[in-house]
């Protein structure tokens, strides 16, 4: 199984012609958390934004990833402890020009970012459990992005754009004789799509959650975990 374990070993070997795409799965899978961490901890959006940045362009340059090692427990910890290490060491850099050498290898949407940051409750978390949160919310999304790829090849957007709140909401009748009528389908059938979305994602959510842990006996763990970093616990 393809782990976020095996994906930090393809990132950390520069001379393997996956790097380069292991290392833009980890950015898109984990840059949000690590700005909304640097953000909670006082720096401004353009900040936040160079210094995630650098991190990831970093990561392959300094060989931070060859650390890293599953036996040490969740990827999400070691990841958050590089970077405070990085970010304890940006201190002796004057500017955000002299970051990475001018040399983006790593795009951060800035105002994406922000947006979502705006879009949050106001809380009194520290910055490592606003990193929790995100590192679970983005864990979800990522999830719900793999649905909906697999989803659309099969020509089937419109039926996942249409179950898709009933992922995190009780069933309504009324809301299935809906779907039902729009998609020329029937009330059972709707029902039977509905129940096989939600085992896919029930699915998908704990082999998500397997592939960041050090072994399969540690998932339950982490998915009660994860629920608490949702609610804020």
């Amino acid at each position: 199984m393809t782990t976020r374990w095996s994906v930090v070993s393809a990132a950390g070997r520069r001379s393997s012609p996956e790097a380069s795409l292991a290392l833009e799965s980890l950015c898109k899978a984990y840059w949000y958390p690590l700005y909304a961490f640097v953000r909670r901890r006082g720096k401004q959006p353009d900040d936040a934004r160079d210094l995630t940045q650098e991190f990831f362009a970093r990561v392959l340059e300094k060989e931070y990833l060859d650390a890293a090692d599953c036996e040490r427990g969740r990827f999400r910890n070691f990841l958050l402890t590089v970077f405070k290490r990085f970010l304890a060491n940006e201190h002796q850099r004057d500017c955000a020009q002299k970051r990475g050498g001018g040399q983006i290898l790593v795009s951060i949407d800035c105002t994406d970012g922000e947006r979502r940051l705006m879009l949050e409750p106001s809380h009194d978390w520290t910055p490592e459990q606003e990193f929790e949160r995100r590192w679970a919310v983005a864990l979800l999304e990522q999830v719900l992005n793999g649905l909906q790829r697999d989803y659309e090849s099969k020509g089937k957007a419109h039926l996942f754009a249409a179950l898709k709140p009933y992922l995190t909401v009780d069933d309504d009748p009324m809301s299935y004789a809906q779907i039902a009528a729009d998609l020329a389908m029937t009330v059972g059938a709707v029902k039977v799509a509905t129940h096989r979305l939600r085992q896919r994602y029930r699915d998908s959510i704990r082999r998500e959650v397997a592939s960041t842990v050090e072994n399969e006996g540690d998932t339950e763990g982490e998915l009660l975990q994860l629920l608490n970093a949702i609610r804020g616990g």
